[in-house]
């Protein structure tokens, strides 16, 4: 019986102590050749591992809390002696919306520039104290992840919040401060490699010149979204009032990431919020999502 009631406490305690993400990583290598499939199953369970398993908060999340996500990990290249990949990532994570069965995407974006070494052998590894470790190349990977999980736990923090993720964006601060480096080898950390990376995204999110966006993102979610389902009116209200705010941000910041990053997440909610208004309320809210958002405009125009 005391063995029972030990166990009863051990799983509770297990539960408490949750782990944050609820994560699925995929790997794909269809492009890789010669290369034994199981280097590509370590990798996956790897990373898994690396993701689910690792606390990235000092917070206690029961099972039900956690943030759903995924990352699709897409190998277009191997450079053959030194077990060098290069890929894409796909990152996605999404928020339940309160007193309905949906759930709201928070992130979905494609980050083009993956490079890492691996092997079956190897033990991901990383450390928010020693981000480029001691290989760069195979310290980038996890560093990459690492930078991502911030991201999802700041914008879901802010989400329920106002600007209650700053503990997180400041940690994906950090891992671009201190990324690791490679010559011309590893890129996405620096601002003068493009203007579209993950530079750019958490200098954008925590950055004065959008210093409105977060307020509008707390208020989108928490008084927009999760107030539709009793007072409809209300919560498309907020979510709609808010557009205005977008433009000015984006008049000011014109081809920014954040945007693109926020647009690719939320154009198809914003058709859904549209459709239930009044004509005359969409025709300038439709003008004002298409001239932020150029590749969803036949979206916003298709609105009925």
């Amino acid at each position: 019986m005391r063995k029972f009631f030990f166990f009863l406490l051990l799983m509770a305690a297990v539960r408490l102590q949750a782990q944050e993400l609820n994560c699925k990583v995929d790997v794909s290598f269809d492009r890789i050749q010669n290369v034994d499939p199981k280097v590509f199953q370590a990798l996956k369970k790897s990373l898994n591992e690396f993701v689910n398993n690792r606390k990235w908060t000092n917070d206690n999340f029961k099972v039900s809390e956690k943030i759903d996500c995924t990352f699709f990990l897409n190998l277009t290249e191997r450079t053959p002696n030194d077990n060098i990949y290069k890929g894409t990532l796909n990152i996605q994570a999404s928020r339940p919306i309160f007193n309905s069965g949906y759930n709201s995407p928070t992130v979905n974006f494609i980050d083009r520039e993956v490079v890492f070494r691996f092997d079956e052998s190897q033990t991901l590894q990383y450390d928010d104290n020693r981000v480029a470790g001691s290989d760069a190349l195979a310290s980038n990977l996890t560093a990459i992840i690492a930078y991502y999980s911030y991201v999802i736990l700041g914008l879901d923090y802010d989400s329920f919040s106002p600007k209650g993720g700053d503990e997180y964006f400041k940690r994906a601060l950090n891992i671009v401060n201190n990324a690791p480096e490679e010559g011309k080898s590893i890129r996405g950390w620096k601002a003068a490699e493009g203007n579209r990376n993950r530079y750019w995204l958490i200098d954008q999110i925590l950055s004065p010149r959008f210093d409105a966006f977060r307020p509008y993102w707390y208020r989108y979610h928490r008084l927009g979204l999760d107030v539709l389902s009793q007072k409809p009116e209300e919560g498309r209200k907020v979510i709609l009032d808010g557009i205005p705010t977008l433009t000015k941000i984006n008049n000011d910041n014109p081809t920014s990431i954040l945007f693109q990053f926020f647009f690719n997440a939320k154009s198809t909610e914003y058709v859904n919020v549209l459709q239930q208004a009044t004509k005359e309320e969409r025709k300038d809210y439709i003008d004002q999502l298409s001239k932020m958002d150029v590749p969803n405009i036949p979206k916003y125009r298709g609105v009925k």
